[in-house]
């Protein structure tokens, strides 16, 4: 090959890996790398919010009263059930605790179905490509999950019955959305967000700094996007 022509060559060669950084890496890397990150900043997100005060503790999560119910808490405090109240809003937390630790199995699941092609999209699309994937995969299922577990939790609250009877009625008039119908929807809602903003916050992490998550994998593909 002439000189000129190599030269045009390289240029071109070294053109494309700019523009495509994910070239360099074979399909298993590029899988194996994200496969890698996924798990890790999912299972960091479960643990912190699986435990007791995971979401009560946590000003970034915690699952406050619905709206209707702050704005009557005056009217309520008036009858001598302010402090069911304060229980209610405790109750909510700890069903979201107790509830996310269910998210680990089909997180899981979402990594070991993902394709070379899937990876190299969520590489490339933004800081938070990875909980987008997450959310599309995993959210119907884990809603489903995550319901009994809070309306088991919800449900030995004293004002829990009284919530959803009085959403009920409100519903019927037009009132109420569905998500806040009854007490239990609106938490697993919740506890859904709560879980998908921690995992963002671990996605962001991992970008900013893969090599303090201790994984080659992770670094070599994530390294390439900076």
């Amino acid at each position: 090959m002439k000189p000129a022509v190599f030269g045009a060559a390289l240029l071109i060669a070294a053109s494309a890996f700019a523009a495509d950084p994910l070239a360099a890496l074979s399909n298993k890397e590029a899988s194996g790398g994200l496969k890698a990150a996924l798990e890790t900043g999912s299972a960091a997100a479960v643990a912190k919010l699986g435990v007791e005060g995971g979401f009560l503790n946590n000003d970034q999560v915690r699952i406050r009263l619905p709206k209707i119910l702050e704005q009557a808490r005056p009217l309520i405090a008036m009858t001598g059930r302010g402090q069911q109240l304060d229980e209610l809003e405790v109750a909510m937390n700890r069903a979201a605790e107790q509830a996310v630790p269910m998210a680990k199995p089909l997180l899981v699941n979402a990594v070991k179905s993902m394709t070379v092609e899937d990876a190299k999209r969520i590489l490339t699309g933004g800081d938070t490509s990875v909980t987008d994937f997450f959310k599309e995969k995993t959210s119907a299922p884990l809603s489903a999950k995550f319901l009994p577990i809070v309306k088991g939790v919800t449900d030995r609250s004293r004002l829990s019955g009284q919530f959803n009877a009085a959403m009920g009625q409100a519903g019927k008039l037009g009132l109420a959305t569905g998500e806040s119908a009854t007490v239990e929807g609106y938490v697993t809602q919740r506890a859904l967000d709560g879980l998908y903003l921690m995992i963002a916050e671990e996605e962001k992490n991992i970008r900013r700094d893969p090599l303090s998550y201790g994984s080659k994998a992770i670094g070599k593909v994530f390294g390439l996007l900076k």
